[in-house]
């Protein structure tokens, strides 16, 4: 369950972030700020693992506000003004959503932060991690998919479909930005149209790759790539 809180002096911007959330399994808002000194009253008693956070505000702006914060959670921002986006990725920020911005928009950064949060490091090493999951709209609704479930995606211009151990999901995005909602140490793209789950590769053999009943070419840009993981 991912905790999370909304700083932003628009009631409005609180609407549309809440109906957004509600969208979503595993969110779970903790309350409604107006502005950022409401926020460090909040933090100073309760934790949260997610800010949507507002830069143009009264008394302390948002990234302001952000540095006063010793173990920041992570954060969204959500502005109007794209000039400060530099900053903000500086800052350590997840996403810098441009204001007003899609569903299909925010449910990137939200994956972003899943996938940041499902690979930080635990101390319990011995405590079994919660299952690494993406979010993917298909056939006019979000599924969510274990990404260890994932084989591989193959794209076909502004289409993808994402093969999974006993299923394939047909989603409207380019393979570059597929490729951009998983962590790259665990999968790998070894064709333009291709990128594989390198835990799921049966064998390597000449321009294939296999993986299951599935044989994968491998592209010349990409042999590198390959090679990496042989090494």
């Amino acid at each position: 369950m991912i905790k999370y809180l909304i700083i932003d002096d628009e009631h409005v911007a609180h609407e549309i972030i809440k109906s957004y959330c509600d969208l979503l399994p595993n969110l779970e808002l903790k309350k409604h700020c107006y502005d950022a000194i409401e926020a460090l009253d909040y933090l100073r008693d309760n934790q949260v693992d997610l800010i949507f956070l507002d830069l143009n505000m009264p008394k302390l702006k948002g990234f302001d506000f952000l540095r006063t914060l010793p173990k920041p959670p992570k954060v969204i921002v959500t502005s109007a003004y794209q000039e400060h986006a530099l900053e903000g990725y500086e800052l350590g920020i997840v996403d810098y959503l441009l204001k007003p911005f899609s569903f299909e928009r925010f449910l990137k950064a939200i994956n972003k932060t899943i996938e940041i949060k499902n690979s930080a490091p635990t101390l319990n090493v011995s405590k079994k991690t919660e299952e690494e999951r993406v979010f993917f709209y298909s056939n006019k609704k979000h599924i969510q998919v274990n990404i260890s479930d994932i084989l591989f995606i193959e794209g076909a211009g502004n289409y993808c479909k994402v093969i999974l151990k006993n299923d394939s999901i047909l989603i409207r995005e380019k393979i570059s930005d597929v490729l951009k909602m998983l962590l790259p140490e665990k999968f790998i793209q070894v064709h333009k149209s291709f990128v594989i789950a390198k835990r799921h590769i049966d064998a390597i053999e000449g321009n294939r790759v296999f993986i299951m009943d599935h044989k994968i070419p491998i592209g010349n840009l990409f042999k590198t790539n390959v090679l990496d993981l042989l090494q």
